[in-house]
């Protein structure tokens, strides 16, 4: 039904316990999901043969070495075997509810997006218990923080019709997910927020990986690199951007006071004719609130 793909880091010290854990979720997913991993980091191969997933070595890098999405996607899309397919970073854990509601999408084409709950975990999770998902949904109840709807850790779509053109953004750095979102939009693919129905976790770790950073996080060449191919502060949506809401009950249209502000903000963004209407009406707004 799925096909699940990523690119993990070398396997290496607390990294390694942390993917290992996110793809070994995966791997316990049902129904099973086809698993692809991405690049040629140390363990990645001997990662993808013991939970007998595709591996997937050969894609474009930058010149600081880090992968290049638009590379990983065009090929993950020639190779998946199954319609759907689900981009999630390697430290990601994915619970019984994923599945769950991407079954309940009646969409044709779609995007189905949500946030996350950041918690530590520094060790390997014994999913070997039979209870080892109830814990894991207690220990995030306790201690996870939900995430702001600002970043992405996950996309699931229909392999054909939802990406059109993919930039060349370097994995890991800040700014593609916001574009990913501004980019279905933009085709009119239906957006869902999933938060609400399904417990994404990301397991908390430093960016020393990152190369030439100039702080603690992420900020550098790179960063910069991605946000010039966004195009601009504009192209920047958020979970906000959803056009739907998936609840317990039902899939419903996005229309909070918030879904709704951001609509009417975005709206010259992508239908470019409007904005000479929506300057105009927001003067008036402001005059006569003056008044």
């Amino acid at each position: 039904m799925l096909t699940i793909f990523s690119i993990p880091k070398p396997f290496l010290g607390d990294i390694e316990i942390l993917q290992r854990n996110a793809i070994h979720s995966w791997w316990r997913l049902r129904p099973c999901s086809e698993i692809i991993l991405c690049g040629g980091e140390s363990g990645t191969k001997e990662t993808a043969a013991d939970f007998k997933a595709k591996w997937m070595p050969k894609i474009s890098r930058n010149e600081y070495g880090t992968p290049l999405l638009n590379s990983v996607f065009q090929q993950v899309e020639r190779i998946a075997s199954n319609r759907l397919i689900c981009y999630v970073n390697a430290d990601i854990i994915l619970l019984s509810d994923f599945v769950e509601a991407i079954q309940r999408i009646r969409f044709r084409r779609f995007l189905m997006v949500g946030q996350r709950w950041d918690i530590d975990i520094t060790e390997a999770w014994d999913f070997e218990r039979p209870d080892w998902e109830k814990r894991l949904r207690k220990f995030v109840a306790a201690s996870g923080v939900l995430h702001p709807p600002a970043g992405s850790d996950y996309f699931v779509f229909p392999r054909d019709g939802v990406i059109g053109t993919f930039p060349p953004f370097a994995v890991g750095r800040p700014g593609w997910d916001n574009w990913f979102i501004y980019n279905a939009r933009r085709l009119r693919v239906p957006v869902i927020d999933a938060t609400r129905v399904v417990t994404v976790i990301h397991q908390n770790h430093d960016y020393s990986h990152v190369p030439n950073r100039r702080d603690e996080t992420w900020e550098g060449p790179e960063a910069d690199w991605n946000r010039q191919l966004i195009g601009g502060q504009d192209h920047i949506f958020t979970l906000l951007d959803s056009t739907h809401v998936m609840t317990s009950r039902a899939l419903f249209p996005a229309l909070g006071y918030e879904y709704l502000r951001r609509r009417w903000q975005t709206l010259p963004i992508l239908v470019p004719g409007t904005r000479p209407v929506v300057q105009f009406l927001g003067k008036l707004r402001a005059y006569l609130r003056f008044r």
